[in-house]
């Protein structure tokens, strides 16, 4: 006797399963393929404008500091003449401090340091000697100097901007010179201190041996700031962006801009963490508008579950009573169902093509020519069928690089392939971008140029030659192309044999002496002008 299962499951029950299965792994395959691409984005963003925003502070900063020269400079012109006036002296530094917020203290010394006129008088330092970094620096180069951080003898930490006394003789006399205090309010809080969020972002400023000279922590100015590979991009006056991990272990978007007066470098970055604080918003958007259409999915599941099953359960019912009347024509009602079976598994596969055309617009066939970046031969065959479903008339441009075997046989591959990226870049600069431009392999490329007349054709064909033939590409120098012309339906009845058509026009012209145009159908080749 043959014993029944101990566990079985209905036909129904599986199909729903398996399909509920299918459809929770591609619904999560679509949303982690939008969350990669949303988490991208947002982070190229947040570099791109992090890049331009320290782009404008350091322009920003570039402008004070000529500007503060060129009032430096302003103010040694007046008193170069007179610089044993005293009272001149203090008069100048004073209006020099208040005409302008640019400096929070302003002195003039002579050329042994000693101080002949300050702004405040509260510094006291009139009639002193200094001997700080930024006062020898200045008198030491007698040219306009923006020295590295220092403390004064004052006790403030700052930067000292200075220009030279040099009267019309030529006779140097001494230094004009103003302060920036670091730790206290001064222009450049001005014109960074306003930058702080609390989002973590924030920014900070070196000077060119890598010390802090802002930073919204000011306990942190004056240091100096090791294994920083975007202060050592901005240092070497490389403006950009990089996503860096800063002194305390936080993952940053930083963009940098160098400041080239001072040999400073401006940082503006933020958190990686903050700036995907809105991916989550995004991915709720996605889910809340696939939910729907899973919705759907899943009753179009449940339902083609139950017919799938109700036949099956319709057949066993007649095998059960064979012996009744009309079982046959039941058996043979059931067969004609499966014609309707294979129509529901076919509105079962739209259901799911929906799905997967979602998750296709997040994904592109590949079917770029690698070295060039131009459409391969995919690419070029998926246009030329679309163009004939639509009867959209064409024009093919065939065309190779003459005497190419030459250039990889003296210059070498490389050089060769230089080559094959220049014209490329040339093509793109003769096309519309409607145009399909190809690369079928080696020196061989082809341009499509719909809703283009022979004649027309030809003329482009003419100007990336000519464009070719002035173009010296390095190491080799300069290089000539020869084109042939073809145009669809006017010369071939089938839209992939203009290919053809436009290789004999090109033959045509590699025979009749290179460098040269020819359009399928001419009885004379036309000549390039050289």
């Amino acid at each position: 006797m043959t014993r029944a299962p101990l566990f079985r499951i209905h036909l129904r029950s599986l199909i729903l399963l398996l399909a509920t299965v299918s459809a929770a792994l591609t619904l999560a395959n679509g949303l982690y393929a939008s969350y990669t691409v949303q988490r991208q984005q947002l982070i190229d963003n947040a570099l791109e404008s992090n890049r331009v925003y320290a782009r404008k502070l350091a322009d920003s900063v570039e402008g004070f500091l000529q500007s503060a020269q060129q009032q430096l400079a302003y103010s040694a012109g007046v008193v170069a003449e007179r610089f044993g006036d005293e009272g001149l002296l203090a008069d100048e530094a004073e209006r020099l401090r208040l005409q302008t917020n640019s400096f929070n203290s302003v002195l003039f010394a002579d050329d042994g340091g000693w101080v002949r006129a300050t702004s405040p008088e509260t510094l006291q330092l009139k009639g002193r000697q200094l001997h700080s970094p930024g006062i020898e620096e200045a008198l030491r180069v007698r040219s306009p100097t923006v020295s590295l951080p220092y403390l004064a003898q004052t006790g403030n930490l700052l930067v000292f901007i200075s220009h030279p006394v040099i009267d019309r003789a030529g006779r140097y006399h001494g230094l004009v010179g103003g302060s920036i205090y670091l730790k206290q309010t001064s222009i450049l809080h001005s014109l960074l201190g306003e930058h702080y969020y609390r989002d973590g972002s924030y920014l900070y400023v070196v000077d060119h041996s890598r010390r802090l000279i802002y930073h919204p922590d000011a306990a942190r100015l004056g240091q100096q700031v090791a294994g920083n590979a975007v202060i050592d991009a901005v240092l070497r006056s490389e403006p950009g962006e990089q996503r860096v991990v800063n002194s305390l272990g936080v993952d940053m978007l930083a963009g940098y801009a160098p400041v080239a007066t001072a040999g400073w470098g401006v940082v503006a970055q933020r958190p990686v963490a903050s700036a995907l604080s809105a991916l989550d918003g995004l991915m709720q958007g996605v889910l809340y508008k696939t939910l729907p259409l899973a919705a759907v999915l899943m009753g179009l599941i449940w339902w083609s579950a139950w017919l799938i099953a109700r036949p099956l359960w319709q057949l066993a019912d007649g095998a059960r009573h064979m012996d009744r009347a009309g079982t046959a024509d039941s058996l043979r009602h059931v067969r004609s169902w499966y014609f309707e079976t294979s129509e529901l598994r076919r509105a079962m596969l739209v259901g799911v093509n929906l799905l997967h055309q979602k998750i296709g617009k997040l994904h592109r066939d590949v079917r770029t020519d690698p070295l060039t970046g131009l459409d391969n031969r995919r690419g070029l065959d998926l246009s030329l069928a679309l163009w004939q479903a639509e009867q959209r008339p064409f024009a093919a441009v065939a065309l190779d690089v003459d005497h190419f075997k030459q250039v990889n046989d003296i210059h070498g591959h490389d050089a060769g392939d230089l080559v094959l990226q220049r014209l490329a870049e040339l093509m793109r600069s003769c096309s519309r971008e409607q145009d399909v431009l190809c690369r079928l392999g080696g020196e061989e490329f082809v341009m499509l140029l719909p809703d283009v007349a022979p004649a027309a054709a030809e003329q482009v064909a003419q100007r990336l030659r000519q464009l070719v033939e002035r173009t010296s590409i390095l190491p080799v120098g300069q290089i000539t192309i020869s084109l042939g012309v073809a145009q669809w339906p006017l010369h071939v009845g089938e839209a992939a044999q203009v290919l053809k058509a436009a290789d004999q026009a090109l033959y045509r012209a590699k025979h009749t002496g290179r460098n040269r145009v020819v359009l399928a159908g001419q009885e004379e080749e036309t000549a390039g002008v050289r």
